[in-house]
C-alpha cells in the first residue's frame, strides 16, 4: 500500500492532533509526556526499554488489541502509525479496517509514539479512546421508572475487573435492564478493556458513577425500588423477587460478596440455586442469570 492508504476516509485532522506539527507540541499540560509546567519530559541518554504496556486506561496498543478493539466497535478518538513502522498481515487488516470506516490514522514518529502511550509495547500503532461519559444516577433512576415495562437497574458493589464490568453491561442491554450504577472507589471503571468485554453494549447502556453507593441504595429504595442483593448464602431463592417493582440488583466481588453496610441497605437477599455447594458463580455470569429471571414473563 502507498501512503495515500494511511488516510483513510476521514476528515482532515486538527493540527493539533498531528504529532509532527507544531501546534501539537503547544499542547497544554495535561497531555501525556508533559510536566506540570507544559514543557515535554526531558529524556535520559541510552535506549529506552519497556516489557510491558503502561498506557493509561484510554489507550489501546499493539497490534492485536488495536485490530480486536476496531472489530468490537470500541469509539476512537485518534488512532495512530508510527513512521517506517514494518507492515504484516495484522497491520494490513488494520489499514484496511480504518480506511473502509473512514478512521484517520496520524502519522507518529516511534519516539512520539513511545511518548503518548507511556513507553508501552505499541508495535507501532495505537488507538486513544474519548473519556466515557457517565450518565447521572438520579437521571437513570428516573428513566426506568418511566419507561415501560418493568425497571430494572443493577448496582456493583467492588468488582474491580473491568472485564466482569463490561460484561455485566452486556448482559444489561441484552435482557433490557436500564443501566449500571458503580461507585468511584474500589470498583472497575469503563476503560478499554470494559468497552470490548462489552461487546459495544457500553455505547448503549448508562454507566452512572456515585461517589457513596449506600446512599445512592437508599434514594432508590425511596423512589420505590426493591434492593435486592445477591448473596450465595442467602435463604431466599431469585424467585422470590416481587416481578411488578421496580428492581435494583446488587451484585458483589466474587471474593467477598456484598459489603456488611450495602447488606443492611438491602431489602432483600437472594440466592442462584447451583449444584454444588462448593462452586461459586463469577460476578458476571450471577448477574446474568439474575437478569434472565427477571426478564421472564411471570
Amino acid at each position: 500500500m502507498g501512503k495515500r492508504s494511511l488516510r483513510g476516509k476521514g476528515p482532515t485532522p486538527k493540527a493539533e492532533d498531528r504529532p509532527y506539527h507544531k501546534a501539537f507540541r503547544k499542547r497544554g499540560p495535561d497531555e501525556p509526556g508533559r510536566t506540570p509546567g507544559g514543557k515535554p519530559k526531558s529524556r535520559q541518554p541510552g535506549p529506552r526499554r519497556s516489557t510491558a504496556s503502561t498506557a493509561g486506561a484510554d489507550w489501546v496498543i499493539g497490534r492485536n488489541p488495536v485490530w480486536e478493539a476496531l472489530r468490537a466497535g470500541l469509539p476512537v478518538k485518534r488512532a495512530y502509525l508510527a513512521e517506517g513502522v514494518e507492515r504484516d498481515d495484522r497491520l494490513r487488516d488494520i489499514l484496511a479496517f480504518a480506511a473502509n470506516n473512514g478512521i484517520s490514522l496520524l502519522r507518529a514518529t516511534r519516539q512520539e509514539l513511545d511518548r503518548l502511550t507511556g513507553g508501552g509495547v505499541h508495535q507501532g500503532v495505537a488507538l486513544q479512546l474519548p473519556s466515557y461519559e457517565y450518565a447521572d444516577a438520579q437521571d437513570l433512576l428516573e428513566d426506568a421508572l418511566d419507561s415501560e415495562g418493568q425497571a430494572v437497574v443493577v448496582a456493583l458493589d467492588s468488582i474491580t475487573d473491568p472485564r466482569n464490568l463490561g460484561a455485566i453491561i452486556r448482559s444489561v442491554a441484552a435482557f433490557g435492564a436500564h443501566g449500571v450504577v458503580i461507585p468511584e472507589r474500589r470498583s472497575a471503571q469503563v476503560t478499554a478493556a470494559a468497552w470490548k468485554a462489552s461487546a459495544g453494549a457500553a455505547a448503549r447502556v448508562p454507566v452512572a458513577r456515585v461517589t457513596n453507593l449506600n446512599r445512592t441504595l437508599k434514594t432508590y429504595a425511596e423512589a420505590g425500588f426493591q434492593v435486592v442483593g445477591l448473596a450465595g448464602e442467602a435463604e431466599a431463592d431469585i424467585s422470590a423477587i416481587e416481578a411488578d417493582t421496580p428492581i435494583l440488583l446488587v451484585v458483589g466481588s466474587e471474593d467477598t460478596g456484598l459489603s456488611h453496610l450495602v447488606r443492611q441497605n438491602c431489602d432483600l437477599l437472594v440466592k442462584i440455586p447451583i449444584a454444588s455447594e462448593v462452586e461459586s458463580l463469577n460476578a458476571s455470569v450471577a448477574a446474568a442469570i439474575a437478569l434472565h429471571e427477571l426478564a421472564r414473563p411471570q
